[in-house]
């Protein structure tokens, strides 16, 4: 059984699986995802000139299948997405933070829009400038997300109503093929995995970081800000992030206010980590973490998700 839908029969790949730009671990070699019959996204955060010299050609000569590139809106500026777009991605995704002054700009280039969304106001806002392609993303996810968000399994149709007949992907707590199976049952056209694919041969992470992600447990995450302001990220307040547990955020857990305004804070943190008593950054991890045991490539486990998914379909159908 072929998983044909608008997503695959839009960016002809064979599989309805997206990996989102994480940013900085998505990096070059994780053009493997497009290898494998699906989408890979290189992670270009904030769109840091040097990053991007360096991973742009690697994901642009790596693969002929389509590849695209992500970028944290809030961050980002024009030169950043003109820099990628002079590399030919099929798409551009964006999210958190307002698009609008860059949507024409990818529009112009012909590369497909992708809009990432985390409520309902950002999905309305996606539909009036006409993208192309539209993630609803629910608090499962791993790293950054919405703070009074909701969970994947009652956003995703809420969005894939509002949007059609735009294509929507759903992302949140997607860790296997069976959640591959349950987005396309909501009515979307594939999911965007992301914490997944951090714990991959080729991602751009720490091996603790790995490590950790492959030990590690759904009631192990926590989405809060306490790190971004720890770390002097500037993250919009509506924004917090799930990761997993951490000595600061325990040490600062409630008191956000009280450790915005302590000036030794960060320098205790940056202490923290040049001793290694605390990794390099953050583990973003989502509530799926449980369902990730192993480090395979990504072009396998790209084969081995839609392998699972048809499984899983197939098995509801019997049913």
């Amino acid at each position: 059984m072929a998983l044909s839908t608008a997503f695959t029969e839009l960016f002809g790949v064979r599989h309805p699986i997206a990996l989102a730009p994480m940013g900085g671990s998505a990096s070059g070699a994780l053009a493997a995802v497009s290898r494998g019959g699906g989408l890979g996204l290189l992670g270009a955060g904030r769109g840091a000139r040097a990053w991007l010299e360096r991973e742009l050609p690697i994901v642009a000569e790596g693969t002929d299948a389509p590849w695209g590139v992500g970028f944290q809106t809030w961050a980002v500026d024009a030169g950043a997405i003109e820099l990628a777009l002079e590399h030919g991605p099929r798409a551009v995704m964006l999210s958190f933070g307002d698009p609008s002054p860059f949507t024409e700009l990818i529009r112009r280039s012909g590369a497909v829009l992708v809009l990432q969304v985390t409520d309902l106001e950002e999905a309305r806002q996606a539909v009036d400038l006409g993208a192309d392609v539209i993630v609803a993303q629910g608090t499962e996810s791993g790293g950054h997300g919405a703070r009074r968000g909701r969970s994947t399994l009652p956003f995703v149709p809420v969005v894939v109503d509002l949007a059609a007949p735009v294509p929507v992907l759903a992302a949140g707590g997607i860790a296997d093929g069976r959640g591959v199976a349950a987005a396309l049952a909501l009515g979307a056209a594939g999911a965007l995995i992301g914490t997944r694919f951090q714990a991959t041969a080729e991602a751009l992470a720490d091996p603790s970081i790995t490590k950790a992600i492959v030990e590690s447990g759904g009631e192990d995450t926590e989405r809060s800000s306490v790190l971004d302001i720890v770390r002097g990220s500037r993250w919009p307040s509506k924004y917090t992030a799930r990761t997993l547990g951490h000595p600061h955020l325990d040490r600062w857990r409630g008191r956000e206010d009280e450790l915005a305004a302590d000036a030794s804070a960060r320098q205790e943190y940056d202490d923290d980590v040049a001793r290694g008593a605390v990794p390099p950054l953050p583990v973003w991890a989502s509530e799926a973490v449980d369902l990730i045991t192993d480090l395979p490539s990504a072009a396998d486990l790209v084969t081995t998700l839609a392998t699972q998914a048809e499984h899983a379909l197939d098995r509801a159908g019997r049913r």
